[in-house]
């Protein structure tokens, strides 16, 4: 299979050249300017929750519920995004979430307990699923040039964010755990002003978007393969991001430094190596085989000395990058719902492995060792590749007979890859 999804030919936009990327509408710069900060917010936490630990009097466990109420509401609130956009239109919609982030990302850093602190945070992760569920629509409907183009444009700002967050984090957090969160609410209000001074409203869906839509979506076997697939490779993505910090446990410039290069690898290997891989092997070949390395990587990782263990998290990075393409690819291509339900009962199901994943690891770290949380990981990302070739025919006949023209005139959502 050649990228039988449907998805853009991401190759073809890059090759291209730089113009049609870089020749957009103001309104394009400032909500993928706004994104990058989103993006950002997920891994700003990394290199200072051994911070937020010590300052607070608080165990690993708890702090890393920073992650779990973060995506928990992020995964109910898939259901009531796309109900809300159809309603409000895009631009009121971002700005809604924006401002949302802006208020719980500044209460953030005046937490005095790690209750409030998760509690904010989970405040925080609504204000975040309501902008980014929105963004890719927005983008794309903005955009010069093309739906590629505008994908490749937001696929860049994802990595770049999730790069950047845990170097914003450190620098800022080094001085205080609390600066990161006041930078991110400074950030996020720079994005409102762009937004509210660039971008215009777009033309509201001719259908709006019912709030039990995006679970029937699911009933489609096709688009659930690919959430529950997604589900268990979350589970080991979040594993790495959220309970990697304290295994490393450096000062947050150097575990800044340790994300920084894995988000970059993640960005590379995202918008570059992905869409090459997929057009030689196919999209289900380089997921399935990416999975099994990301597997194997994590194993190496919880079993190996400090050197190794921060060797294996930076290429991580790499695999993580590779399988957020074709992800996004297969929730978009693969139902006959339209993109923005579609989009929102696979993120509806997957994110719950993400609010999972730092919950449990820290708690098989206490009643285990240090080193079965990452066993756990494995397995999860090798039950992601087995959900792939088990349901192979799902995946691909089914995007196959359901081909969408990409463009998203529906307006697509794929949240975070």
């Amino acid at each position: 299979m050649t990228r039988s999804t449907g998805g853009p030919n991401e190759t073809d936009a890059f090759d291209a050249g730089a113009g049609g990327l870089l020749r957009q509408p103001k309104a394009v710069w400032a909500t993928a300017g706004a994104s990058v900060v989103a993006f950002m917010g997920i891994g700003l936490v990394d290199p200072i929750l051994p911070s937020i630990a010590r300052g607070l009097d608080a165990t690993a466990g708890q702090v890393s519920l920073l992650f779990t109420s973060y995506f928990l509401i992020t995964a109910v609130a898939m259901l009531v995004t796309g109900f809300v956009s159809s309603r409000m239109g895009g631009r009121k919609t971002l700005l809604l979430g924006l401002a949302v982030v802006v208020v719980f990302a500044g209460l953030s850093g005046t937490s005095q307990s790690v209750g409030e602190l998760v509690g904010f945070r989970a405040g925080w992760g609504l204000g975040n699923a309501l902008f980014v569920s929105t963004a890719l629509a927005v983008i794309v409907g903005a955009a010069a040039g093309g739906s590629a183009a505008a994908i490749l444009l937001y696929e860049s700002a994802l990595g770049l964010g999730m790069a950047c967050g845990p170097l914003l984090g450190a620098l800022l957090g080094d001085a205080s755990w609390r600066y990161p969160f006041f930078g991110t609410a400074f950030l996020m209000a720079v994005g409102f002003l762009c937004i509210t001074a660039f971008l215009k409203e777009q033309p509201r869906p001719a259908r709006k978007t019912g709030l039990l839509d995006p679970i029937r979506a699911l009933g489609h076997g096709g688009l659930a393969s690919a959430a529950v697939s997604a589900f268990f490779y979350n589970y080991t993505f979040f594993t790495v991001l959220a309970f990697t910090p304290f295994v490393l446990d450096m000062s947050p410039y150097r575990s800044g430094a340790v994300f920084f290069c894995w988000g970059v690898l993640l960005a590379v290997f995202s918008v570059i190596v992905a869409p090459r891989l997929q057009e030689r092997f196919g999209s289900l070949k380089v997921l399935g085989g990416s999975l099994v390395l990301l597997a194997a990587d994590v194993l190496v990782l919880g079993y190996g000395d400090h050197t190794t263990a921060v060797v294996c998290t930076i290429l991580s990075g790499a695999f993580i990058g590779v399988n957020n393409t074709v992800y996004t690819e297969l929730a978009l291509g693969v139902s006959d719902a339209p993109r923005p339900v579609a989009s929102a009962g696979y993120n509806f199901v997957r994110w719950f492995a993400a609010a999972a994943a730092p919950f449990f690891a820290p708690k098989i770290e206490e009643w285990t060792d240090v080193h079965v949380p990452f066993v756990v990981a494995g397995v999860t990302a090798v039950a992601g590749a087995l959900v792939v070739l088990v349901r192979r025919r799902a995946l691909t006949g089914e995007a196959e007979e359901h081909q969408p023209q990409h463009a998203t005139e529906d307006g697509v959502a794929v949240f975070a890859n």
